[in-house]
């Protein structure tokens, strides 16, 4: 367990009965993101009504290694690592042992406390605790580069730019001391 005491989240391992809470986040994100003119980053779809979106998230929760974000008890973020990209994505893996952010949301009603921050150091740790000394993560590069520039301040450095049909994306790395 991790505990972020400037805000009071606390961090727990996910599971299945996380899903819908997940759901919740991902959809209010894209709703988020369209009223702001966004619409490239997740599409204008709730993530739940995507086809393939409920079976999505729910393996995340079961064949990867979910970590959720309470605040009060309640979820308020979400993140998952895998020992690699997706295979859908056009990012080669690792040459070496390696954790990899395949999800990360956090509640826009919780925005500015740091939740995705607060999930980053975690898997950073958990990275660290595993023996592995890289953690990698893709991202939307459009839209001004804002998410490249959150993983920036996060300790994370650009890699390798990619295009994922007309999607720009970023791939970004985090050297760790295991």
């Amino acid at each position: 367990m991790n505990d972020n005491t400037t805000h009071g989240i606390r961090i727990r391992p996910g599971g299945l009965a996380d899903a819908p809470a997940i759901l919740d986040m991902l959809d209010s994100a894209v709703a988020w993101m369209n009223e702001r003119g966004n619409t490239e980053q997740w599409g204008t779809t709730p993530y739940s009504q995507k086809p393939g979106g409920v079976a999505r998230v729910e393996r995340y929760t079961t064949e990867n290694t979910p970590y959720v974000a309470e605040l009060d008890g309640a979820p308020v973020g979400a993140l998952v690592l895998d020992s690699g990209p997706s295979p859908q994505m056009p990012i080669a893996p690792a040459e070496e042992p390696e954790r990899y952010v395949r999800l990360l949301v956090s509640s826009r009603r919780h925005a500015g406390l740091g939740i995705g921050a607060a999930l980053l150091a975690h898997a950073a740790e958990e990275t660290r605790r595993a023996g592995v000394g890289l953690l990698r993560v893709d991202c939307w590069a459009g839209g001004g580069g804002e998410l490249v520039a959150f993983y920036e301040r996060n300790g994370f450095t650009p890699t390798v730019g990619f295009l994922s049909g007309s999607w720009p994306g970023q791939v970004l790395s985090r050297r760790l001391t295991p």
